[in-house]
């Protein structure tokens, strides 16, 4: 579920080459893991369900990196490396585990350009910001007890 790269592996012209809206086509193909092909046809209304979904798998994601956190105090010591690290598993286990087994339509790829702007983008704008976010909310707390 990756906000970069994700148009270039799972759209690809050469499959869908009827692409005009591309922020609602990326998220039709957020909504294709639930809905299968038919997400496509499903115009705005699928796209929001894809935004929806996109953000409560975010959220989910965040509160297991909350729990190990809480299990494992380093994680919030060290919120760009531990960051980077979750950002990089979530990514492993969305293409590896959660898409093969949803109703995705498309095989899963690992292309070069995607693969890389995809790790990029889920180390850095997603699993770095949720450590940092969670490392100043847990000292705020405690500070302030």
């Amino acid at each position: 579920m990756a906000p970069l790269g994700a148009r270039w592996t799972f759209s690809s012209p050469s499959r869908l080459p009827h692409i005009r809206f591309a922020p609602v086509r990326l998220l039709q193909t957020v909504a294709s893991g639930l809905l299968g092909v038919s997400a496509f046809a499903g115009g705005v209304p699928v796209a929001v369900l894809g935004l929806v979904l996109h953000f409560g798998l975010s959220f989910l994601w965040a509160t297991v990196f909350s729990g190990l956190a809480l299990l494992a105090p380093f994680l919030i010591r060290y919120p760009f490396v531990a960051g980077v690290g979750f950002g990089v598993a979530v990514f492993l286990v969305m293409r590896l585990v959660v898409l093969p087994l949803s109703a995705f339509p498309y095989p899963v790829t690992f292309e070069p350009l995607a693969t890389t702007l995809d790790l990029l983008s889920h180390a850095l704008l997603f699993g770095f910001p949720i450590a940092l976010a969670l490392r100043k909310g847990l000292i705020g707390v405690s500070s302030a007890a």
